[in-house]
C-alpha cells in the first residue's frame, strides 16, 4: 500500500486505485495547520490514523518514514494524480490556505532569535555613532567658557546614550549565549554578534567557508583590492578580537585564517547540532597559534 498525503487529505493507494482516505475539513484555518505541520516535517494525525493495522505502506516523503518503508523513486509516485475538485476542494481555498501559511512563516522568520541579535547589533551601531558625534560636540563647546547649564542637555544626553549601550550589549551577549554559544565563547558576544549581522544569520554563516569568515567586515577594502589591485584584507571584524589585534603584524594573518577556521566549525555547532565544542576549540586553537607564534 502507498501511503501519499494532499493538501486536502492523505490516501493509502494500491496498483488498483484509492484503497482509504481521509479528507481534511474545508476550512482555510485546517487546511494552513496541516501544511504548516508538514512543512515542520510532522506526522499528521490522519496519517497516523490511516495507516493503523496496515502490514506494509511505502511512502515517498522523509518525514513519514516512521508509518513506513521509504522510497522516493518508486514509479508508482510518478504516476500518482489526484484532483482536489473531485473532493469539492477549490483551488481559492489553496491559495487562501497558501497565503496563511506563507505569513506564518515570514512572522516565524522575523521572530527568530538571530534576527533580533542582527537589530540590536545595528541599533548598538547607531548607538555608538551617535555617542561619538556627541562627544565631539560637547569636546569642541568645552573650548569656549560656557555657563554649564548650556552644556548640560548635551551631558545628558550623551549620559543616556552610553547607557543604553551598556544595556544593549548586555543584551546582546545574553541572546548569543543562547542563540551562539560556541561562537560566543571563541569570539565573544559583539564579534560574534556582528558575523552574524553581516551573514544574515547563525544558519547562513554556519554555511559560509572559513576564507569568506576571515575577511566578513571587509567588503570594501575586498572590493578595492578586486577592482585596483594591491593587497587583498587578511581580515574584517574578527580583527577586533586580541588573537589578531595583539599579534604581531607578520604573523597576524596566519592567525586570522586559524581564527575564522575555528569559528566556521562553532558556527556548524551552533545552527546545527547544538553541541558544547568550546573547549576543544579553544584547545586547539591555542596550540595552533602557540605554533604559529612559535616558528
Amino acid at each position: 500500500m502507498y501511503l501519499i498525503t494532499k493538501w486536502f487529505g492523505t490516501f493509502l493507494y494500491n496498483k488498483n486505485g484509492v484503497k482509504e482516505k481521509i479528507l481534511f475539513p474545508k476550512n482555510i484555518k485546517s487546511i494552513s495547520n496541516r501544511m504548516l505541520k508538514i512543512k515542520k516535517d510532522e506526522i499528521l494525525t490522519e496519517e497516523k490514523k490511516i495507516s493503523e493495522n496496515v502490514k506494509k505502506i511505502i511512502v515517498n516523503e522523509k518525514r513519514l518514514k516512521d508509518l513506513g518503508e521509504y522510497k522516493p523513486k518508486d514509479p508508482f509516485f510518478k504516476k500518482f494524480e489526484i484532483n482536489p475538485d473531485e473532493f469539492g476542494f477549490s483551488h481559492e481555498l489553496l491559495q487562501k490556505a497558501t497565503l496563511i501559511v506563507t505569513e506564518e512563516k515570514v512572522e516565524e522568520e522575523l521572530a527568530s532569535e538571530d534576527l533580533q541579535i542582527i537589530q540590536m547589533i545595528n541599533t548598538l551601531d547607531d548607538f555608538i555613532q551617535i555617542s561619538n558625534l556627541l562627544s565631539e560636540r560637547l569636546e569642541s563647546w568645552s573650548v569656549i567658557p560656557t555657563p554649564n547649564e548650556k552644556t548640560q542637555p548635551l551631558k545628558n544626553a550623551l549620559f543616556t546614550i552610553n547607557e543604553e549601550i551598556k544595556s544593549l550589549e548586555k543584551q546582546i551577549e545574553n541572546d548569543m549565549k543562547k542563540v551562539a554559544p560556541n561562537v560566543t565563547n571563541l569570539a565573544g558576544s559583539l564579534i560574534g554578534a556582528r558575523l552574524i549581522s553581516i551573514s544574515g544569520g547563525i544558519k547562513k554563516l554556519a554555511m559560509l567557508p572559513s576564507s569568506t569568515i576571515q575577511v566578513l567586515g571587509a567588503e570594501k577594502a575586498l572590493f578595492r583590492f578586486k577592482k585596483e589591485g594591491g593587497k587583498p584584507p587578511k581580515h574584517g571584524v574578527i580583527f577586533q578580537h586580541p588573537y589578531i589585534n595583539k599579534s604581531s603584524k607578520d604573523i597576524r594573518g596566519k592567525i586570522a585564517r586559524t581564527f575564522a577556521a575555528k569559528i566556521a566549525i562553532a558556527a556548524k555547532a551552533d545552527a546545527f547540532t547544538k553541541r558544547d565544542i568550546t573547549n576543544e576549540l579553544k584547545k586547539n586553537l591555542n596550540n595552533r597559534i602557540k605554533e604559529i607564534t612559535n616558528v
